[in-house]
């Protein structure tokens, strides 16, 4: 199945347009981020907010702040310690939708 090539243009538009935004608001609320080059996840950089595990880090945003992320250590193997310091953000929504979670995760600094 081909698609035009003006199809390919406006879906990389709308993923850079929300990368971009997300990467820029994560980062002003304390998050180091690792900047995808052609995925729809952002890995971020937990350890700013005195957490040491994924899981737990992904839980409270979930129960407490209201956005939901996946563990880094998911995609990490057992041997790598590396993933627990990291969550994932995914950006394939929608614009709004991505602001009411920035709204959301700015009650982290309060």
């Amino acid at each position: 199945m081909r698609f035009p090539a003006e199809y390919y243009h406006e879906l990389s538009e709308f993923y850079r347009e929300r990368r971009d935004y997300l990467l820029t608001e994560l980062t002003k609320l304390g998050f180091e981020c690792i900047s995808p080059a052609g995925a729809y996840y952002i890995m971020a950089d937990i350890t700013s907010f005195g957490y040491d595990d994924d899981v737990a880090f992904a839980k409270f945003l979930a129960e407490k702040i209201g956005v939901a992320v996946v563990p880094g250590s998911s995609f990490y193997r057992d041997q790598m310690p590396d993933g627990k310091k990291f969550i994932r953000f995914c950006f394939c929504k929608e614009m709004s939708t991505l602001q009411a979670a920035v709204e959301r995760l700015q009650n982290l600094r309060a």
